[in-house]
Order: structure tokens, then sequence, then C-alpha cells
């Protein structure tokens, strides 16, 4: 019995080393991929949850996962909101389940802002520690759907990066303690941008970099990941703008790129310097989506209603509106969630409901079909499965292939503007102010 005992413990102790890490929003190669199998498929407010935790404050970002944590931003106390568009046009948004954030903000009137970076235990939901930073300066004003921790973390499993739409910047070590703090807003210019700022940090080697595309200033810059220093600052004009994350893909010459989707268009940067190396020039007024990439392949939805989708082969110079772009299709993408390439097929889902699978060589479309839902996370795909989360609590679990079905509608009493991670055989999900670990 003894034996068996050891056995058997042994074998969960593997189960948890060799979990997958999920250190970026779009998880391990900032793709929305991930090579675990045996994940859930059915699950409700009752069953098939392995825990929920509440997160104090409230906040919009993704949840990212390291080793035996969970890592979550979050904002206690309000800040300034004001009425933005919804994506239900010509319908009831709150019957849709589109509708402000809610929910305690943690603090009394009066009493200011502080953002927090928690991690919770992976395998119970507890409260391994949580870090507080005071809110510093003017607040920028922000869409009602979200607030000043919609920026998602990550993680290089040295040291946390959380930031915040005031431009704080917090490095912290895996136990929480501040490594380094920054201020990119007081240092250069506010973070100003119509709808509040959106872009998460990046890693890349030795490199966190950051695309603050904002009304007053327009820069990509990079910092030192151990140690906060400036690497390079890349400007734009003024007025150039982004709500979208940056992705860096390694290109065939071993050099890497970083991907920017603009209110300009799309642009590749070097990413040792910030140089610009090509650019595909495509105004667009709200630039959200971030761009995946595959076998060298850049995937990219530029978003706004109806929006431009698109392949390109990176390593390209200037103009590479006809020497690099594989395919363009001019409308179809979604507003504001990201696409995902799995096994060959490209899955969005529209801004109201409508799913669509396009052949990832040619971009013609393989299948289309109404699912509902109003969405504004990104898919994720996994064991042979695509999961996208609608915003009123209901995630869709698709059978993934050129005719997807639908595996199960699971609900939750949850708004889910957070796209998902999948580590150790579970999803995590995280609502305004709750994270659920979905699984077994």
């Amino acid at each position: 019995m003894r034996k068996l005992l050891v056995a058997l413990w042994l074998a969960c102790a593997v189960g948890v080393v060799h979990a997958e890490n999920w250190p970026h929003w779009r998880g391990p190669s900032a793709s929305g991929v991930s090579a675990e199998t045996g994940l859930p498929a059915r699950w409700s407010n009752t069953e098939g949850i392995a825990w929920k935790s509440a997160v104090r404050g409230l906040g919009t970002s993704s949840p990212i996962v390291w080793g035996d944590r969970v890592f979550v931003t979050s904002q206690i106390g309000s800040g300034t909101s004001r009425v933005g568009p919804r994506l239900a046009q010509g319908a009831d948004a709150a019957s849709a389940g589109e509708r402000s954030l809610g929910g305690n903000a943690g603090a009394p009137a009066g009493s200011g802002v502080t953002f927090l970076v928690t991690a919770f235990d992976r395998a119970n939901g507890s409260t391994a520690w949580a870090t507080e930073i005071k809110a510093d300066g003017q607040l920028p004003a922000v869409h009602d759907k979200h607030n000043l921790a919609s920026a998602s973390p990550v993680t290089d499993g040295q040291r946390v990066y959380a930031w915040f739409g005031t431009g704080q910047l917090v490095a912290l070590d895996m136990a929480g303690k501040p490594v380094w703090t920054k201020n990119l807003g007081a240092e250069y210019a506010p973070f100003e941008i119509n709808w509040g700022h959106a872009s998460s940090p990046v890693v890349h080697k030795d490199q966190l970099i950051l695309l603050c595309y904002h009304d007053r200033a327009s820069y990509l810059l990079a910092l030192d990941a151990k140690t906060g220093g400036v690497r390079w600052k890349a400007d734009q004009a003024q007025g150039v703008t982004s709500y979208s994350t940056p992705m860096v893909v390694e290109t065939a010459t071993g050099t890497a790129e970083i991907v920017v989707n603009s209110s300009l268009g799309l642009a590749g940067h070097d990413a040792a310097t910030g140089r610009l190396l090509w650019r595909f020039d495509e105004a667009n007024r709200f630039p959200v989506p971030t761009p995946a990439q595959h076998d060298g392949v850049i995937y990219a939805s530029r978003g706004y209603r109806s929006s431009p989708f698109m392949a390109i082969r990176p390593g390209g110079k200037g103009d590479i509106t006809n020497s690099h772009v594989l395919w363009r299709v001019a409308s179809g993408g979604p507003y504001i969630s990201s696409l995902v390439h799995y096994d060959g097929l490209i899955y969005m889902v529209g801004d109201v409901g409508v799913l669509t699978v396009t052949d990832a060589k040619t971009g013609q479309r393989v299948f289309q079909e109404r699912i509902g839902g109003v969405y504004s996370a990104s898919p994720v795909a996994a064991d042979g499965k695509v999961y996208v989360l609608s915003e009123d609590g209901e995630t869709i679990v698709l059978a993934a292939g050129r005719t997807p079905t639908i595996l199960a509608r699971n609900r939750l009493d949850a708004r889910q503007l957070a796209s998902p991670a999948v580590a150790g055989g579970r999803l995590f999900i995280r609502s305004d102010d709750t994270l659920f670990a979905i699984g077994k």
C-alpha cells in the first residue's frame, strides 16, 4: 500500500513539473495554442470546477500561469470611466451580456486607487501572495467596460511584469517582492488614448517590450528585463494609436521582428534596435487584435467592425504590400478578439457571435455559422478543441476541424472579457472579480 501511495504521489508530482506554462495572455508562443491534453469539455456553476477564488478589486486582464502559480492583476478603488460604444449594435446590449465593469471595487470612496498583482496556488486556488502598487498621478478615463487593470501580466519565470493604465510598471520576483518600478506616464507622456490603455507587456529574451501608441506620444520601448533600464525607444508621429499587444516572430535568418498592429497599419520592427523594417499601410480607427504566428507566417486581424485579416511572411523591407502579403481578406474579422491558428485552420469569432473558419494557406472560408454571444476574449485551442468565451459567461467548446461541431455550451455566473489560460489539464477563466480553475 505504501509503494502504491508513493507511486501515485510521484505521478502527480511529475504531472505538475511537466505541465505547460502559460506565461503570456496568448500562451507559450503568443498564439493562443497549448499542447496540453485531457482538457475539460463540460462544466457549470456547480460541476467541473476544481476551485474558484475571489480576486480583490476588479479587472479584465487575462491570467497567466507559471509552475504552481496563477497570476492576475486588478484595481482596487474606482477611477474615471465613460460609457462607450457596444459591440451589440441595434440590440439590447445588456440582455446579450454586454455591460459595464461591475462588482465591488474594494475601497471606500475617496480613498484613491491601488493596483494589485495576486499569485494564486495553481492546485487549490489559495492566495500565495499579493503585492499592492498605489496609483500615481492623474488617472486617465477609460471605457466603462474595463478599468486601468486591463493589460495582462507576463513572466519569464524569474520575474512577473505588470503594467497599468497610468503607465506604471512593476517587476516582481516570483515571491512577489518588487525588483524595479517605472512610471512611463510620468517619464514620457500621460497615457491618454480614447478608450483607455489595453496593450500588454511582452518578454523577448532579456527585454521587456512595451507598445505605447497614445494621443500625446507614440513610441515602442524596450527595457532591460532585469533592471528596467532603457535598451531602445522607437518614436512614432504623435497621434498614432493602438490598443493591441505586439508580437515577436523569429525569421528564417535568425533575427527577431516585433509585429505591431496600429492605426497606420501593420509594421515589423527589429527586436534588437526598434528600427522599422517593413510596413503594410492600412488606416484603422481602433486596432485591437494581436497578431498570431505559425511556421514563420504572421496571421493578423486588424480590428474594428468587419475587420480585414491577412497572412504575411516576415523578413520584408519597406512597403511589403506586393512582396510579403500571402493573402488578404477585406472583411469579416473580429473587432476586438484575436484569431487563432490551429492545425492549418484560422478560427475567428466576430463581435456578435459569428464563427468563421478559414484555410490558413489561402484565407478561403471553409465554414461560417452564427453561434451567438458577444465576444471580447480571444479563443484558445488545445486537445483537438477550440474554446470561445462570450461576455455573458458562456464558453462554447468546439471540436476543431473544417466543419467544427459544438461539443458543449458551458455557462458561469460571470462576465468574461479576459482570455483563458491553459495549464496542467485545466482552463483558468477570470471574471471581473473571480478566478475559476476548470477541470479535474
